[in-house]
């Protein structure tokens, strides 16, 4: 099967499938590409290939390789913590320092990086002394969507695997199989919008999809630029928690961001969306979007979702 599951980058997928094969492995891969690119599903699939002892590698059938794209193999192990913006030295330092000890099961020890460029200077200092003389067994995978961030002397080490947009016929379609249910008008809006990277038009299809109750009061009210309304949405979420309040916050961002795009003229992936745009000026939803994002910024300080909610029936009204 090979590398057939990531979509497009027919080329870089060939000459990686060909180098595998003759048993050329590199230490260090610098997989690059914007958010929703692939390259998570491209270092999965390397990673199995890499590990997989079946004909035609990364097999995808094999015990393996069902380890390796479900997370559980021990040889292929990811270096980050997602409640932490940056990867710290402390962890960094940890891989290295456990690169040294010989693979469980394989002949290889992965190292999966997903946010290589949240890593500083003295972590990218601290992972350079293993890039200088790697066992022989280890290998890298660095994720980033900005390669200008890594130091010169780390990326002159890897490989740079750069991932491509889609071409759009082949976008629409893998859209149409993944949301049959949306308007052809959405699809299309999504893929222009996404630059062809299917992972970002998927997350702007899912922004109109099946919407909570609380969402599609918030859009009601705010359209109909009812404060009265905005505030019965508002107080019942003032005693929420703040892992409930957080990503309604977010969805109402992304909805009311969108509208904005559109009222710039770029076409909106949602009816929500479209919605929004012919009813509030760009002033209004720049001014929301603002002060959503305020919202969400006194959340992530520790301030209660009681007081965020009293903040947003003011500014918002």
């Amino acid at each position: 099967m090979g590398f057939e599951t990531l979509l497009g980058n027919d080329r870089l997928k060939q000459n990686l499938a060909q180098s595998l094969a003759r048993g050329h492995i590199s230490h260090f891969y610098l997989i690059s590409g914007p958010e929703g690119s692939g390259k998570r599903t491209l270092a999965r699939l390397l990673g199995a290939a890499i590990l997989c002892r079946e004909q035609g590698a990364p097999c995808l059938k094999c015990r393996i390789c069902r380890k390796v794209l479900e997370g559980s193999h021990p040889d292929f192990i990811t270096v980050d913590d997602p409640e932490k913006k940056t990867v710290t030295v402390d962890l960094i330092r940890q891989a290295r320092a456990d690169m040294y000890v010989q693979p469980n099961e394989s002949d290889h020890k992965i190292y999966l990086f997903p946010r290589a460029q949240d890593m500083g200077i003295p972590g990218q200092n601290a992972l350079l002394k293993v890039l200088e003389e790697p066992p022989a067994y280890g290998v890298f995978l660095l994720l980033t969507d900005n390669p200008d961030k890594l130091l010169p002397t780390v990326r002159s080490r890897c490989t740079e695997l750069k991932l491509q947009a889609l071409p759009r016929e082949r976008l629409l379609a893998q859209l149409e199989r993944d949301f049959p249910q949306a308007q052809p008008e959405d699809r299309e809006a999504a893929a222009v919008r996404s630059g062809g990277f299917l992972g970002q038009a998927r997350a702007l299809l899912e922004e109109g999809a099946a919407l909570p109750p609380e969402t599609e009061a918030f859009l009601k009210a705010f359209a109909a630029a009812d404060p009265l309304e905005l505030i019965r949405v508002l107080v019942p979420l003032e005693k929420s928690k703040r892992e409930t309040l957080a990503p309604l916050l977010e969805q109402w961002l992304a909805l009311v961001e969108s509208a904005l795009v559109c009222r710039a003229g770029m076409p909106a992936p949602t009816r929500q969306a479209r919605e929004l745009a012919q009813g509030c000026t760009a002033q209004r939803l720049y001014q929301a979007a603002e002060r959503l994002k305020q919202g969400r910024l006194y959340l992530d300080s520790n301030v209660s979702p009681g007081a965020v909610c009293g903040y947003l029936e003011w500014a918002l009204r």
